[in-house]
């Protein structure tokens, strides 16, 4: 994800054909058809003088295409009224168009190092992020369990405990780390081609949020949403203040090609598993399980959200959604039970308000709570074949 650095006049404005007009200047090969022509270019949005859009190619022409991606980037970006862009380089092949990119002239682009290609399979390439000990997918499987509130908290809470953490809000649909954080405006260039991390309460953090307005909806394909995964996590300066100890990745619901692709392509230490107690969500907490072992990733533990209820007032407790399916599903399946979090005012009220409960409120019970969680991921990281990073112990 790359942003020009030179602010375009206000007032100014550009449309999808000034974008159209300038792209058809590219060509693949002298005399041939450009990259418009060549139905290439799709997924064109606009939002001011923000501007994202991809480049469809054949998988196997991905790594050599990156020169046309760069270029593309670079003509836009010189249009009037243009403040931001990212450009997408999609490995997809449309149905009847798969000989419609023609294979690029010779000599190609330099030779991608290893750490750089595509992964294929569980056992494929790795991204390379920079500058990130270890890195932590918080996965549901399943919306509307409050994965993102937890993402957020088990963050600061591994903070708290004294690591030098980071999150990558890795929901591009419906992106939430910018609320849940209270962070406002747009990340900045550290060097050409990285970005500065936005920072919320200690936290180094990245969002397709920070570009894009709130009610915005992100209408993408699923090719598009992996390549601005992989460039959030690739080309920021992540250990801008020292190298970061845990990056964890807030990532999508569901256990389809995005999470899986993300699952194979990111280095991750490991995973947690978020579900509340009821027995629809514990089914697709299973999913997200399986999904983590068919790729080999170690499954840190598994984490009852809404556990419980108890009453502000009389002090009675109330299992609104049952109790303890988490527990059970990860001792049936042989994974480590990291905790339990109460269904709780302060909290919701807190995250929605941009002030998480860890930051604000430290000596609550929910956040002793959440603490309590973030040493046991710390000391499960032991596990994942990496030296597990020292905490604090009160």
């Amino acid at each position: 994800m790359f942003w020009n650095k030179n602010k375009a006049p206000a007032g100014s404005k550009v449309t999808s054909d000034d974008i159209l007009t300038v792209l058809k200047k590219l060509k693949l090969q002298s005399g041939g058809p450009d990259i418009v022509e060549l139905g290439m270019v799709s997924d064109i949005f606009i939002n001011e003088g923000s501007i994202i859009f991809s480049l469809t190619v054949d998988a196997e022409q991905a790594q050599a295409m990156e020169p046309l991606r760069a270029k593309a980037q670079e003509v836009v970006e010189a249009l009037p009224g243009v403040e931001k862009v990212m450009v997408a380089l999609t490995a997809e092949k449309r149905p009847g168009t798969a000989s419609a990119t023609p294979p690029p002239q010779r000599p190609a682009a330099k030779p991608a190092s290893p750490a750089a290609k595509p992964a294929q399979g569980a056992g494929g390439h790795k991204l390379d992020v920079q500058g990130v000990k270890h890195i932590v997918a918080v996965s549901s499987a399943k919306g509307g369990v409050g994965k993102s509130t937890t993402s957020v908290n088990l963050a600061l809470a591994l903070q708290a405990n004294g690591l030098k953490v980071g999150i990558l809000d890795a929901d591009i649909y419906g992106p939430s780390i910018p609320r849940l954080l209270g962070i406002k405006g747009r990340p900045m260039a550290y060097q050409d081609k990285i970005l500065k991390p936005m920072e919320g309460f200690g936290l180094k953090a990245m969002s397709v949020g920070f570009l894009v307005d709130e009610d915005t909806p992100m209408i993408w394909r699923g090719p598009m949403v992996v390549s601005a995964l992989t460039q959030m996590m690739r080309d920021v300066k992540w250990d801008i203040d020292g190298e970061l100890d845990v990056l964890v990745v807030d990532m999508p619901p569901g256990t389809g090609d995005i999470q899986l692709t993300m699952a194979q392509q990111v280095p991750l230490s490991g995973s947690v598993i978020v579900s509340t107690p009821q027995d629809l969500a514990l089914l697709d907490a299973r999913k997200g399980i399986a999904m983590f072992e068919k790729v080999n990733i170690p499954i840190l533990g598994v984490v009852e959200n809404m556990s419980y209820f108890l009453c502000p007032s009389c002090g009675d407790r109330h299992d609104i959604f049952g109790h303890g399916g988490a527990r059970e599903i990860a001792e049936k399946i042989g994974v480590p039970f990291l905790g339990e979090v109460p269904l709780h005012m302060d909290i919701r009220e807190r995250s929605d308000a941009g002030r998480p409960i860890v930051a604000t409120d430290a000596d609550s019970e929910h956040s002793t709570i959440y603490r309590q969680i973030a040493r046991s991921m710390a000391e499960k990281l032991a596990g994942a074949g990496r030296q597990a990073p020292q905490i604090i112990i009160e």
